[in-house]
């Protein structure tokens, strides 16, 4: 049965010996075959090396090892990423399909924390849009009513762990990708600060992070903990922390400064449920005693802006084995076409404009203001499909019909600042509605203790679980 338990409660029961690693993998890969049926969130199983894996876990912890602080805890692999002995489709046709020789570094420190990867989780294909579809593995759906997205392009995490697969999911965010999956489905989502989860290979000039999805703030800061492990082989890192993440939740965050806006950098305007969600948090943080402050947030020049992210974002695909180009989706098609066709002068130009655009908009965090509150998305998880339309006559429209989506989440990719999305709230049609909460650069901490807590507050991680069989 599905479960509401938290990563850690699980990790301590196995450690307490009140169940085996192999009991908690065996009832994960049960709830996969029951519910998956109706959401589509997982691609790839090796049912096998799990259950083996989770064997190991027990005898370890009996001849009195210490397999790591999560030790016998399933987790899924969004498949954008390398898991050794496994495939990396990207979501794609047009990929090799030989297994990775290693794990992703981030993969390697989920394993050496004692998770038991199972599998891996859905994305669209190279994960360049926001809804979880894609010709390879079909459409996602979310447990909250399936005829919504679970968001992207981690949706096959957010769904899994809004469903109670598991209570956690590893994800990645280049626009959004971790922060709109988390409001779709009702969980926390951290995107880190540039560089504070190295990868082997920085994509994006560093846009791009890897995160995780779960439920609570005390999950997300542990996991986080876990990830953000020292690479003295990066090309770049993140000042380190003061502490341990997981130090921060419950800790005073005292009275902070919090900025309120429902506008973005490129002008869409909000649902109204998403500017409500924002109202009623921005009233409880005041009467928590925090100074709300609504000035008119100075945004970067929208066209600038999306011009330069979009050139950034169409090299998306570099790097990936592609072994039949004519298998792209047509946006991606158009996405590479559109990279080929700018020289390197102005990718570099691009990338300069972003540079100085973000020098600019994040130069009053921290004086000005402490934290900036918005919505997560412009909109409600939108129905299925929809990311299509108009792609008959322009490839190119589901990258446009991304826009209400990551409105508010891509310019925090850019800015490399730490921005997090937490589940404050349900809409009247009973699909959730998050609000961000974005940092100055480097600050996680003040995040998780803000989040934290509001999380004392809205008890959003005591909400009943969907069921997903029941919807669409």
């Amino acid at each position: 049965m599905p479960s509401t338990e938290t990563a850690e409660e699980i990790a301590r029961s196995i450690r307490a010996g009140e169940r085996s690693a192999v009991e908690v993998m065996q009832a994960h890969l049960a709830d996969i075959d029951h519910f998956d049926t109706a959401l589509n969130a997982v691609c790839f199983r090796d049912d096998e090396r799990a259950l083996a894996e989770a064997a190991a876990i027990d005898e370890s912890l009996r001849a009195r090892n210490d397999p790591g602080p999560f030790a016998g805890v399933p987790m899924l692999i969004k498949d954008l990423n390398d898991v050794a002995g496994w495939p990396t489709s990207h979501g794609s046709r047009a990929t090799s399909t030989e297994p990775a020789h290693n794990d992703e570094l981030a993969v390697a420190r989920l394993r050496g924390a004692g998770f038991v990867i199972s599998g891996k989780t859905t994305t669209p294909e190279f994960g360049t849009i926001p809804m979880t579809e894609s010709e390879r593995f079909g459409v996602t759906r979310n447990p909250w009513n399936t005829d919504h997205t679970p968001g992207g392009s981690s949706g096959g995490a957010g769904a899994a762990v809004a469903a109670g697969i598991l209570p956690a999911a590893h994800s990645s965010d280049g626009g959004g990708s971790i922060r709109i999956p988390a409001s779709c489905n009702g969980l926390v989502g951290l995107k880190a600060s540039r560089h504070r989860i190295t990868a082997r290979l920085t994509k994006m000039t560093g846009a791009s992070t890897q995160g995780v999805l779960t439920r609570t703030v005390a999950d997300q800061a542990a996991i986080v903990d876990v990830m953000a492990a020292p690479d003295p082989g990066a090309w770049a890192v993140a000042p380190p922390l003061q502490r341990p993440l997981a130090a921060e939740v419950g800790t005073d965050p005292g009275r902070l400064r919090i900025r309120v806006s429902t506008a973005n950098a490129v002008g869409i305007e909000p649902d109204q449920a998403c500017v409500e969600a924002v109202e009623s948090t921005a009233e409880l943080l005041e009467g928590m005693g925090h100074e709300i402050d609504t000035t008119p947030v100075e945004w970067p020049d929208p066209y600038a802006f999306l011009t330069g992210f979009l050139t950034v974002w169409a090299t998306i695909s570099a790097g990936i084995d592609l072994v039949d180009l004519e298998l792209l989706e047509p946006h991606n098609q158009a996405n590479r076409q559109s990279a080929l066709a700018n020289d390197s002068i102005v990718f570099s130009e691009s990338v300069m404009q972003l540079q100085e655009a973000s020098r600019k908009f994040t130069a009053p965090f921290g004086t000005d203001f402490d934290l900036l509150l918005s919505p997560s998305m412009a909109v409600e998880p939108p129905l299925v499909g929809t990311i299509w339309e108009g792609a008959d006559a322009d490839p190119s429209a589901p990258l446009s019909n991304s826009t209400p989506m990551a409105a508010y989440t891509a310019l925090f990719n850019v800015t490399g600042q730490p921005a997090m999305s937490l589940p404050v709230s349900m809409s009247d049609a009973g699909l959730p509605v998050g609000v961000q909460v974005a940092a100055p650069p480097f600050d996680e901490a003040v995040l998780i203790r803000l989040a934290s807590q509001l999380e004392s507050e809205v008890r959003w991680h005591e909400r009943a679980l969907p069921d997903p069989l029941a919807k669409g």
